[in-house]
């Protein structure tokens, strides 16, 4: 077996990243981008990008309180959006246009009062044309926003699943990943969830922190399982620029993934003897627990519209959302421009997708899966086989022992190492112009 590489090079969770997009000079309008595509399973994501305090890991596009009503005017702006976005779909719509799953992200979407949760979801609704009570509603949740009055709007209105990001039970740990918070209140907000009946209690932990022990990682992930959570989100901790964690001092690379991969293990063993599957790296579903969200996993052939100004859309050749950044200062631009935009008939900032990275994506993401994927269905989707089309990557990973060799000739697996290697796994399928791209992009 060749050496292994880090195993936590980049969390993946879409491709091409973000940092890949680039202005689109000739800004398409979305009735011809749709024109030609599917929209009878389309996914619809509503973005919120206001959290109560900014974790020190956190690099996703959100901005720390909304002063001078700027979550009126935000959702003012969503409602502009969804009515242009709605209008493209239907203009030349050759079949029915239908949403077959939808989310609430951000930012805290639950940062919203419970009126403005109405209003979110009369957007969807009324706007989308979303059947929010006959398909799956994700919503994501922190603790000191998770009040009975927004947890009654979200159950009323059709949620079948929250995910709540608690990071620790453990106050020191919460406190060093600068999220400060208490575990009464965490408790608190959990029971207010489960008195709320959404079918389906995600819970996020994350490990690597700063002064974590296997014994305080063991009470963490004990104090989850107390609530029997149908999910479980296990996140390595990460670094990253711009965020107050990636300002500081961090231990060594190595000693720092040693104690990581180290403490997903112990994780991942527990979880598995109290009865959950494994469905990812991060993701854990209790055993006969109903599946009311989305997986850890994006669907390869069904388009996703996203509205809000850090949410991205996905056609068949095209991925576009609005500009991105991480430093407080550059989103708070982005959000005031977002909110005075009228004309959003138009993608402003995108990345083409041709056939060869619809193959790594296909790829990428479906490999990423503890179930695998079936050659048959890549074959029948692109006329050829993996290995024709990725022969060195996929020779790579099999010297390294990432590939189940008992999976047969018509899946591709993961082997429990491989599984865990995810956040090397990934970026090794990322194509040079893509690379290319992500490099040269000035982190702002």
């Amino acid at each position: 077996m060749t050496n292994a590489p880090r195993p936590y090079e980049s969390y993946v969770y879409a491709y091409p990243h973000k940092t890949a997009y680039r202005p689109l000079a000739d800004r398409p309008a979305l009735r011809e981008l749709w024109a030609g595509e599917r929209k009878d399973a389309l996914s619809l994501y509503l973005h919120i990008p206001f959290c109560e305090v900014r974790c020190g890991f956190c690099n996703l596009f959100t901005r720390i309180g909304a002063p001078d009503e700027l979550t009126t005017r935000y959702l003012d702006a969503l409602d502009r959006q969804a009515t242009a976005v709605a209008d493209a779909l239907h203009a030349r719509a050759a079949t029915g246009v239908r949403f077959a799953a939808a989310a609430f992200g951000g930012g805290t979407p639950t940062f919203l009062d419970a009126g403005e949760l109405e209003r979110l979801c009369d957007i969807a609704e009324k706007r989308m044309g979303a059947d929010l009570r006959g398909v799956p509603l994700s919503v994501e949740t922190s603790p000191s926003t998770a009040t009975a009055d927004r947890l009654s709007v979200l159950a009323e209105r059709g949620a079948t699943r929250v995910s709540i990001g608690v990071q620790s039970f453990v106050e020191e740990e919460a406190k060093a990943a600068v999220r400060p918070q208490r575990r009464s209140d965490v408790e608190a907000a959990l029971g207010r969830i489960r008195d709320a009946r959404i079918p389906v209690l995600n819970i996020d932990l994350i490990y690597g922190i700063d002064g974590q022990t296997p014994e305080s990682w063991r009470l963490s992930l004990d104090a989850a399982l107390a609530w029997r959570p149908e999910e479980l989100y296990l996140y390595p901790l990460y670094a990253r620029p711009l965020t107050p964690l990636g300002r500081r001092a961090h231990p060594s690379e190595a000693g720092w993934d040693a104690q990581r991969l180290d403490l997903y293990r112990r994780g991942r063993d527990h979880l598995l003897a109290q009865g959950y599957e494994q469905v990812s790296m991060r993701m854990f579903r209790r055993s006969g627990a109903p599946r009311e969200g989305a997986d850890d996993y994006a669907c390869q052939t069904d388009g996703m519209i996203g509205l809000g100004c850090g949410a991205r859309s996905y056609t068949s050749d095209l991925h576009y959302s609005f500009d991105y950044a991480v430093g407080m200062r550059e989103i708070r631009s982005i959000i005031d421009a977002y909110t005075t935009t009228e004309d959003f008939s138009r993608a402003e900032v995108g990345r083409a997708v041709d056939a060869d990275e619809a193959r790594r994506r296909h790829l990428l993401q479906s490999l990423l899966q503890a179930e695998g994927m079936a050659v048959e269905g890549y074959r029948e989707r692109f006329g050829s086989r993996p290995a024709d089309d990725f022969p060195a990557e996929l020779d790579r990973f099999a010297d390294l022992g990432w590939l189940d060799t008992d999976a047969g000739p018509d899946l591709l697996r993961l082997s429990p190492t491989g599984l865990a290697y995810s956040d090397a796994l990934g970026p090794a399928l990322f194509s040079p112009a893509v690379r290319a791209a992500m490099a040269s992009y000035e982190a702002k």
